[in-house]
Parts: C-alpha cells; sequence; structure tokens
C-alpha cells in the first residue's frame, strides 16, 4: 500500500465513519517483548539502522498496555453496515470555527503558501485544510511516545505487516537526527501538524523554511510544504480543483452511470463514486455544477451523492483521489475539500 497514512485510517475509522475496519485477529500475548526487539535487529541493518540508536532505545521500551485497549476497541465494520448521512459530519468538521481558523493561519502563511503552490500546483487552501483536519492547526498532535506505542502494536501482533515497518522507520528517524522528544503522536503512530506515519515522513518530510531540518512538530513552514510534497508525490494535477458541488435534476437516470468496477483498494469508499464521464456529459445528463470552482468540458468527474438523491451531489475530479490517499474516507476528503473552499473563499 502506497499511503501508511491511508492504512492508519483502517484503524482510526470513528472519526471517518464509511471506513470499514477488520475484525479482531490473532493477539500476540504479553511476554518475551525484549526477545522480539532483538529479533528486530536484522531488518534494521538492512535498512541501515545503527546498532548504537537500538543499543540506546530498545532497554527504554515497554508493553503500552493501553494502547492495546485503543487499537483492539476500534468499532468494528463490513460491507453491510450502513453508512451514516454525510452531512452532521460536515457540521461537526467544516464550521464556522475550523474556517475561521483557517483563515487565519491561511493569513499569517501567506507569503510561503503562494511559494509552496507556485512550486507544486498544490493549492493554498488545500494545504491548509489538510492542516485545519489533521491536528486543528497544531492545536493537538498526541503524547503517545511513538517508539513505545508502536513496538507496542507491532509486537501485539494484529497488523504487524503495518506497525513492525513503521516502527523501523521511527527507529531510522532517530537515526537520522530527529531528537526522541519529537517522537510522540497518536497511539496509532500519526505525528506532527500533517499527521505523518514515520515511513511517511522519510518519504516525503520538506524543508520549508530553509534551516535544513523538516521540522512538522513546530515549524509550520515545514508541515505545509511537507503536505504539498505528499500531494505532489500522490500524483496532484496543477490547476485543477477537487470537484464541485452540483445539482442532480429530477428523474436522473442514475443505473446509466453506475460504476461497474471494483477498486482494488478502499473498495467501501469507491463503490460510492459514479463511473467517469466529462463535463459536457454530466451537463447533458442534467448535472449542474455549482459554486466558484470552474472544470472545463472535457474534464472528468465521478459523481457522489453523499446523503442520496435530493440532497448535495458533488463532482469529484482526480484530484479528490489524492486527498483520498492521504485518507481513504469520502467524509474526509469531501471535508477537507469543503473547508479548502470556505477558507478560500
Amino acid at each position: 500500500m502506497k499511503s501508511a497514512i491511508l492504512a492508519a485510517t483502517l484503524l482510526m475509522s470513528a472519526t471517518s465513519p464509511d471506513v470499514a475496519t477488520a475484525p479482531p485477529a490473532f493477539q500476540q500475548p504479553i511476554d518475551g517483548f525484549q526477545t522480539y526487539l532483538a529479533s528486530l535487529r536484522g531488518k534494521a541493518h538492512a535498512l541501515g539502522i545503527s546498532d548504537a540508536t537500538m543499543d540506546r532505545t530498545f532497554p527504554t521500551l515497554t508493553v503500552n498496555p493501553r494502547v492495546i485497549t485503543l487499537d483492539q476497541s476500534q468499532p468494528g465494520g463490513s460491507f453491510d453496515s450502513p453508512i451514516p448521512a454525510f452531512e452532521p459530519y460536515r457540521k461537526q468538521h467544516v464550521d464556522a470555527a475550523r474556517i475561521n481558523r483557517g483563515r487565519i493561519a491561511y493569513q499569517n502563511n501567506r507569503a510561503r503558501l503562494a511559494r509552496i503552490e507556485r512550486e507544486t500546483g498544490v493549492p493554498e487552501a488545500i494545504m491548509v485544510a489538510i492542516y485545519g483536519h489533521e491536528t486543528n492547526y497544531g492545536s493537538y498532535t498526541g503524547d503517545f511516545d511513538l517508539l513505545r506505542s508502536l513496538a507496542t502494536l507491532a509486537y501485539e501482533g494484529r497488523r504487524r505487516a503495518l506497525f513492525e515497518p513503521e516502527f523501523l522507520a521511527t527507529l531510522k528517524m532517530l537515526d537520522n537526527g530527529v531528537s526522541r522528544s519529537q517522537l510522540v503522536g497518536s497511539w496509532a503512530g500519526a505525528t506532527g501538524y500533517p499527521q505523518f506515519l514515520p515511513s511517511v515522513y522519510l518519504r516525503v518530510a520538506k524543508d520549508g523554511d530553509g534551516d535544513g531540518r523538516a521540522d512538522i512538530w513546530s515549524s509550520e513552514a515545514d508541515a505545509l510544504a511537507s503536505i504539498a510534497n505528499y500531494f505532489v508525490d500522490a500524483g496532484w494535477r496543477r490547476g485543477t480543483p477537487w470537484g464541485v458541488p452540483a445539482v442532480v435534476s429530477a428523474g436522473f437516470d442514475r443505473a446509466g452511470i453506475a460504476n461497474r468496477t471494483n477498486a482494488p483498494r478502499c473498495p467501501r469508499v469507491m463503490e460510492r463514486h459514479s463511473r467517469w464521464l466529462t463535463m459536457a456529459e454530466w451537463r447533458r445528463r442534467g448535472v449542474v455544477p455549482q459554486g466558484l470552482a470552474t472544470l472545463r468540458d472535457n474534464d472528468l468527474a465521478t459523481l457522489i451523492e453523499p446523503d442520496g438523491p435530493g440532497k448535495t451531489a458533488y463532482l469529484l475530479t482526480g484530484n479528490y483521489r489524492v486527498i483520498l490517499d492521504y485518507n481513504c474516507s469520502n467524509f474526509y476528503a469531501l471535508s477537507v475539500g469543503l473547508l479548502a473552499d470556505a477558507v478560500a473563499g
């Protein structure tokens, strides 16, 4: 899976109601923890992680039962469970307070945001909206010791394939000069203003203020530049909006635009989208775009009606899929786009 952020969202679906979680699987007994850590040395060496880092770190780590409890208490789900309405989620996540704080962050960072957008093509307001959604503009980033949490989750075993590489990536961050005091975040390993997992930090974190470090924990410039770099890495297309609200005409033929492909990832999220049509074709079929964003006649878009017929629909471009790469939830991605529009409006 390309996006470790996306993988982590499968563990935290309480804030993303349209993401289904896996049922509890094998649970590792809580003994032999240090033996397990010692067994990772070969994998760590293959990644270039030094013995000094492991010797300094491993003895300080213990199992964190609270993290295991949080992981195992994640809500279950299946493709058969109903998806709630989007509107209550939108009101909670695109509320006046978040919009106002976003506008302040937007104005306070205009010079650097404009420069990053020129360099990357990622809109200023999209960067701010991710910052706002992930940590409410830096107001909460988590206080769990990442190394202890990730080592615990890897050892416990339910999602070792995800958490063991993230634990090793955190050791690599230490080796690269990130301080242990900075390595705090959510119980599932997300850290900093953008809530990157360690592997994502290693792949896309950028120095946005020219001091030679990618400090996503205290530098807004670095965090915003890193968010933009994530989007570039995920395939953001310059000059194309994420999507637009739309009105669907009465009598619209929904069967005629049904998506008949099976998505290789996030199928429950993707199955809610129509097939791709050009904007000209959507207009001919009676779907009328709203708002200020402009999509050209030959631009491709999919349709989603998150609250069903008669409610606001959205025409979504390929750039919407990039937001889904950050967190594969339609509720999340729609809210990021709508918050960005409100912040910039």
